[in-house]
């Protein structure tokens, strides 16, 4: 899985995605610190995540094994929201 922060939404008016209801969101890949890396991806929201918020994403043939995106035109899902990350003993994350 890789890390990312919310840094906006993706509209599409044509998609062959097949979801009903898809949202999309551009997210920025980011450390376990929250720090931005300035690399990004689009990812389907499973989740209902925000702006600014940290996520799990998971991509590639992982990203078409949930119930909702099986079998469909996807590549990148937002799969949790992170609310702390502890990394040897420390707090370097916390919403």
């Amino acid at each position: 899985m890789i890390l990312g922060k919310v840094v906006g939404t993706v509209v599409s008016n044509t998609n062959q995605i097949g979801i009903d209801g898809a949202v999309c969101l551009l997210i920025e890949k980011c450390n376990q610190a929250g720090k931005t890396l300035g690399d990004f991806l689009v990812a389907l929201d499973l989740v209902g995540a925000g702006r600014d918020e940290v996520v799990m994403i998971a991509e590639s043939s992982a990203a078409r094994e949930t119930p909702m995106t099986n079998n469909k035109a996807v590549d990148a899902v937002v799969v949790g929201i992170i609310d702390l990350i502890d990394e040897n003993e420390k707090t370097v994350y916390k919403k």
